[in-house]
């Protein structure tokens, strides 16, 4: 698909580290005494670092990761995130997918691009979800989102084995909840719901709910022949959800955010062992997931956007790491300006917030730059402020 002038219109891919990935021993301050005084167990030795200059270094496991920064494709966003944090995982993450710290709200900044992007929800694939449920980022009542778990059985009622029987179930239950009347306004002659019904709205979202997913589902359903590669992707199930990220890329059908997901990096103990594991999945995956697109000539118009709700305390527990606050967030794709951006919060104990790095970035400006930089959209009213931007794309 391309837009009038002839380009690509860019897409975007979001993948949460769910759980509070630990920023210190994912872009570790080698350099930093502090580090290995706070870090008496959990920590990576400096001869394991994998040093992008003369003071940090990603994760071992990063390694696939690394090229991308070698090449000046990857934007680190270190100190990132908001004040007076909260040590909550789902408060967290709620300030995080709906861009409002102060207040509760249940609008996602994604889903409020995704409506930007496509008002009318003239393509119910805008945007699609790889993972189990909607995530709260693209939560938007009138925004349709596919939710997929696994692409090639993706759809409605398919434990049904006959196609009639599908048919004429998603067609009793599409009516059940439907506002009377066919695309054509011509009336059905089943139930209509009634407009002074203080349900009629629920009734009428949940028939629209219904007839998207089942129109999306025959949509995404035609990627698989579409698709072709010679990449091979690990055996994980972030690599699962990002090929099927690609397929519905590479099938041209119009998608603009992908959201996926991997964790938990909630790693109280055991986090040597855990996080090494975590950061192997993905670096792998993401290194598949950009081979395939460059196989097809498809890398150029996407970018990924790699974020989790806090970090972890800056002392270990003996075992892991308890939850803290400043983090660090990714950007990476052929169109970004890689580099450091944001400056990595001070370790001295004077400078920490009860324990944790300060954050000394909004990660709302990080928000504000993707739809203003990348998918060129105002960005005041998606995250409810204006915001210094960074320059990564």
């Amino acid at each position: 698909m391309a837009t009038t002038n002839g380009k690509k219109p860019p897409t975007l891919v979001v993948l949460q580290l769910t759980g509070g990935n630990d920023t210190l021993n994912t872009l570790v301050p080698y350099a930093d005494p502090l580090y290995y005084d706070n870090r008496k167990t959990v920590r990576i030795a400096e001869e394991d670092v994998l040093k992008i200059d003369d003071r940090f270094g990603f994760h071992p496991s990063m390694a696939e990761l690394k090229s991308f920064w070698d090449q000046g494709k990857m934007a680190v966003i270190a100190g990132i995130g908001y004040p007076n944090p909260n040590y909550s995982h789902f408060r967290s993450m709620d300030i995080w997918y709906t861009a409002e710290p102060n207040t509760i709200s249940t609008d996602g900044w994604l889903g409020k691009t995704v409506r930007e992007l496509d008002p009318k929800a003239d393509n119910v694939l805008t945007a699609v979800n790889f993972g189990r449920g909607l995530p709260r980022a693209l939560s938007l009542a009138g925004v349709p989102v596919a939710s997929v778990a696994q692409l090639d059985t993706y759809g409605l009622l398919t434990s049904l084995s006959s196609v009639d029987q599908r048919n004429s179930a998603l067609e009793v239950f599409s009516s059940m909840y439907d506002d009377g009347f066919h695309d054509d306004m011509n009336v059905k002659p089943l139930k209509k719901v009634n407009v002074d019904d203080p349900m009629g709205e629920v009734f009428r979202y949940m028939g629209q709910t219904g007839l998207d997913a089942q129109k999306g589902a025959d949509i995404l359903s035609t990627a698989l022949g579409k698709y072709s590669s010679t990449v091979e992707y690990p055996k994980s199930q972030i690599a699962a959800n990002l090929k099927g990220i690609a397929q519905v890329k590479l099938a041209d059908l119009g998608t603009r955010v992908f959201y996926t997901s991997h964790g938990s990096f909630d790693t109280h103990a055991t986090e040597l062992p855990t996080h090494a594991l975590l950061w192997k999945e993905i670096s792998e995956a993401v290194s598949a997931f950009f081979a395939d697109l460059r196989e097809h000539n498809a890398a150029d118009d996407v970018i990924m956007f790699m974020w989790s709700e806090f970090g972890r305390r800056v002392k270990d527990n003996g075992a892991g790491t308890d939850h803290g606050a400043g983090s660090v967030a990714f950007v990476l794709g052929d169109p970004v300006k890689g580099g450091m951006y944001g400056e990595y919060p001070s370790l001295k104990e004077s400078d920490l917030t009860i324990g944790n790095l300060k954050h000394n970035n909004d990660f709302r400006s990080t928000y504000s730059s993707i739809p203003e930089g990348w998918l060129k959209l105002e960005a005041e009213t998606l995250v409810n402020g204006k915001f210094d931007q960074f320059s990564f794309v």
